[in-house]
């Protein structure tokens, strides 16, 4: 008996393994208890290895490639397609098991644990922003309760709220302890947020290629680092074009019959890196329709046709491809020669019917 190929079904305590021989005969169907996982792939003969890339993956894709392993990863959604029928994790093994066999399939780059561990500083300080706008957004909503209203912003609630806890107030006592551990949340929101600012800082100064994606309009530091950081290998996308798709910034296509049929933005990859492309594209847009540079040309002519939302998800599909580029050739961004304001490209943003 010889194996060649194992699908792995991940588990947090029980996990699920389906092995194959040269002819595609089953030779293995096993149970493994976490405990048990090391010492059995220890002793198993070098084979290709299929997982999905899910969570606590990276982790045992080095672990069982430092074995001498091959290890790939695949994405769920492509796994799914071969799932006989039913639901059990050796139904879940065999499909895995089939999928890492195609020669067709796209599968995931393993991470780093460096690069894990910038990407777990992206995602843990996207989640205390997010509870400091929780948290303002409270505090304002009470505020307005009691008729104090600020204008939009940080800074315009934190006078309002230093207004109503001061002495010349007549806030009852009840009101003043709410707000009070409100605004102290805040704080301690600002300063853990400004701590994790600080080691993206501290990253971003040692990537060269966290560096020259800064340099593009609409990818500041924050974008740079997850953008370098999550995007291990360039080269596994064909084009710029390619890599927008994979992102999830072109239509989503539905064609049959010769004719092609384009929907929405498909929407269908990293959510947190199409964020914020958008996100710094929407502030590109505010910030250039004045000038005379390309871009901005550029801009104005699609704004005076549609609607500035999709005008702001065209230029993070731009901004995308410039990343892909700049990734690709290492090379310096030179704005005039990578960005030319064709009508040509806004109609192929708009019409593309490359979707991943």
């Amino acid at each position: 008996m010889q194996i060649t190929t194992v699908g792995l079904d991940l588990a947090k305590s029980v996990f699920q393994a389906h092995g194959v021989d040269e002819t595609g005969a089953t030779v293995l169907v096993k149970r493994l208890h976490r405990k048990q996982m090391l010492p059995f792939f220890s002793k198993l003969p070098p084979c290709l290895i299929g997982m999905e890339a899910c969570g606590t993956a990276h982790h045992w894709a080095r672990t069982l490639a430092a074995m001498g392993h091959e290890v790939r990863l695949i994405p769920p959604s492509y796994v799914k397609p071969y799932v006989k029928r039913g639901k059990s994790d050796a139904l879940d093994a065999e499909a895995i098991c089939e999928a890492v066999q195609r020669p067709t399939m796209r599968f995931v780059p393993v991470k780093t644990v460096a690069q894990q561990s910038i990407l777990m500083t992206h995602r843990a300080r996207s989640l205390l922003v997010r509870q400091r706008t929780m948290v303002a957004n409270a505090l304002r909503a009470h505020l307005a309760e009691l008729g104090l209203v600020a204008n939009p912003g940080i800074a315009n609630l934190a006078k309002l709220a230093q207004q109503a806890l001061s002495g010349e107030s007549s806030l009852p006592s009840y009101a003043r302890t709410t707000l009070d551990i409100l605004i102290r949340q805040i704080l301690v929101f600002a300063d853990e947020i400004a701590a994790l600012d600080q080691q993206l800082l501290a990253w971003h100064a040692d990537s060269e290629a966290s560096r020259r994606l800064s340099a593009i309009p609409g990818l500041g530091i924050v974008t740079a680092t997850a953008v370098a950081a999550t995007v291990t290998d360039p080269e596994q996308f064909r084009s710029g074009r390619q890599f927008a798709a994979w992102l999830g910034l072109t239509p989503q296509q539905c064609s049959t019959g010769g004719k092609t049929q384009l929907g929405g933005i498909s929407k269908q990859g990293d959510r947190y890196l199409r964020r914020l492309l958008v996100v710094g594209a929407t502030a590109v847009i505010r910030h250039t329709k004045d000038k005379a540079t390309p871009l901005a040309n550029w801009i104005r002519k699609l704004l005076e046709k549609k609607p500035f939302r999709l005008v702001s998800v065209a230029l993070a599909n731009k901004l995308a491809r410039i990343a892909w580029v700049v990734l690709t050739r290492k090379e310096a961004y030179r704005a005039h020669e990578m960005i030319k304001p064709t009508c040509r490209e806004s109609h192929q943003i708009q019409s593309s019917n490359e979707t991943l």
